[in-house]
């Protein structure tokens, strides 16, 4: 039969990326990257000069399209596999991010009378200007004792479906009118390639509040009667499995690509979901953590269990027979990036450049002459609000501890340190509220970037690291799925477990936690934690307050 691939398609926040994977053992054959050609839109909507407000973060459908037409033909034609050898295409896609279309798939502000409403336009995930749908679901669902409620941590976030979208019948009735369908990128990305509408249950049991169901139509219409049927009318109450076969790529997108018609095209997935069997992780107690712009945690148990302050826990959500927990930091990298960008001096990127070295690489190198706490600087790492485990996006970045001695490399270490005691604390709500964490795994882009980073975790959480063998892991995930949707007869797997086995690896490299620096790190995470609760849990509200008046600034 001769060896057989499968493409994965990866959408991440400012790029999406093709990988070809061979089946028999997971070797990465080749992968083309496409930035999105108009990234992350919170400025101005392209084509109209029209402003955006705070929070706001669109993203353009056509990009998506681009990237499939651009990257596609280039990992054939790099690696000179030819088509009918590739048995199966795997996506995963950030989430929640949203859009409204109509009864075809078209999304709205590709016609005409829509194109200069920003409504019609992608909600990406970090669109966090449905704060206050966010907040009145939370408070009907209180109100009424929504037993759904308890299940994703007693909060649900401004970044997930429901908010977004009554976000967009209460600020754009007419978007919401006209738009047949409001469904998930990754959603629609799979009905655009083989034109079935068939919603993961990955995305939908994180971040659209379904477990066997949707809550009631009475929930809804407390919250707006207008709202009321908004699953019957715009959504839909079919909820497939990951990676079961969605149907077969459409003739016209094959013949853009290179590709047979009728390629087994697999259901989507949330993007840091299909990286947990990539890190070769296949059952309970075994935490991955996928490390990027943002960083999103997750960890297989075998009981169903209630935890405050989790984005929730889906049966098979992760893997098949396991109940997956899910947690996050809404900004990590992108942190990083914007400390680089914005505090450090013209002289620093001088010697930087000199030095043949990157300005990550040359202050971590001063950084990693620290001792631990020797800066007296500490920091809260809410520059894009707290996913996990206080739920609120109007929570804002803290670092405290400068003097007129403190130089940008102090400064850059207790920004690293600071998302690590972030993942500490859910690790720790993790623990305490019953899943039990045996193992830590670390893939995406910065665990093979940032060794000071990996070794910094290490040292806070006081766990081993294991680091998935690719550099693409996500992206791996989602071709492992099309691997499992074509299915063992033609070439590929049937169970994810199978894939598993055949497909991912570990790199040599652990990162072990030192002895010292972890007893160390115990005293400043508590001051991270007095923090933490005084500024997160009402204690002190300068942060929201001051939030308050930079929206009522903008108007």
């Amino acid at each position: 039969m001769g060896r057989k691939y499968v493409i994965g398609l990866d959408y991440g926040t400012e790029s999406g990326r093709a990988i070809l994977v061979a089946v028999d053992n997971g070797e990465e054959i080749a992968t083309a990257v496409q930035p999105y050609p108009d990234c992350v839109i919170d400025d101005v909507l392209p084509g109209t000069g029209k402003k955006l407000g705070p929070d706001w973060a669109l993203q353009n459908p056509r990009n998506y399209i681009y990237v499939i037409e651009q990257t596609i033909p280039k990992v054939l034609a790099s690696s000179g596999v030819k088509g009918e050898d590739v048995i199966g295409i795997g996506t995963d896609f950030t989430s929640c991010t949203m859009l409204p279309t109509d009864k075809d798939g078209t999304p709205l502000c590709m016609k005409p009378e829509f194109a200069d409403n920003p409504h019609a336009w992608v909600k990406l995930w970090k669109h966090h200007a449905a704060q206050p749908e966010a907040d009145k679901i939370n408070e009907i669902a209180r109100q009424r004792n929504e037993p759904w409620l308890a299940r994703y941590g007693g909060k649900i976030s401004s970044e997930w479906f429901f908010p977004k979208a009554l976000q967009i019948l209460d600020e754009a009735p007419e978007v919401y009118a006209a738009a047949d369908r409001l469904i998930e990128a990754g959603d629609w990305i799979v009905w655009y390639l083989c034109g079935e509408e068939k919603r993961n249950a990955c995305a939908a049991g994180y971040k659209a509040i379904w477990d066997e169901g949707y809550p009631s139509n009475d929930f809804f219409k407390a919250l707006d009667p207008r709202f009321e049927h908004v699953i019957d009318e715009k959504m839909s109450r079919d909820i497939y499995p990951n990676g079961v076969r969605a149907g077969g790529l459409r003739k016209e997108v094959a013949e853009k690509v290179g590709l047979v018609p009728g390629t087994a095209v697999a259901t989507g997935a949330v993007d840091a979901h299909v990286a947990v069997p990539a890190c070769a992780v296949s059952d309970e107690g075994k935490l991955v953590m996928i490390m990027g712009t943002s960083l999103c945690h997750m960890v297989c148990g075998t009981e169903k269990t209630s935890i405050a302050g989790l984005c929730g826990v889906v049966k098979d959500g992760i893997l098949p027979g396991y109940y997956g927990y899910e947690a996050g930091q809404s900004a990590v990298g992108d942190i990083f990036a914007w400390f680089v960008e914005n505090c450090v001096p013209a002289s620093i990127a001088t010697d930087a450049a000199k030095q043949g070295m990157d300005i990550h690489g040359y202050l971590g190198k001063q950084a990693e002459q620290l001792k631990v706490g020797e800066s007296g600087v500490l920091c809260l790492d809410w520059w894009n609000g707290n996913r996990s485990i206080l739920v609120d996006t109007d929570l804002t970045g803290l670092m405290v501890g400068m003097t007129l001695a403190t130089t940008p490399a102090e400064m850059y270490r207790a920004v690293l340190e600071c998302t690590a005691f972030g993942t500490n604390k859910i690790i720790k709500q993790l623990d305490e509220g019953g899943c039990q964490i045996k193992e830590l795994y670390a893939c995406g882009g910065l665990p093979g970037k940032n060794p000071l980073l990996m070794q910094i975790y290490a040292d806070v959480t006081g766990r081993d690291i294991k680091i998935s063998a690719s550099d693409q892991t996500v992206a791996l995930g989602g071709a492992m799925w099309g691997a499992v949707a074509a299915g063992a007869k033609a070439g590929g797997y049937d169970t994810i477990h199978d894939a598993a086995q055949k497909m991912a690896r570990l790199r040599d490299t652990v990162y072990r936690p030192n002895p010292e620096n972890h007893k160390a790190y115990q005293a400043l995470f508590a001051e991270y934690e007095r923090l933490h609760d005084l500024f997160g849990r009402g204690g002190d509200n300068v942060m929201r307050t001051l939030k308050a008046m930079r929206r009522a600034a903008h108007g």
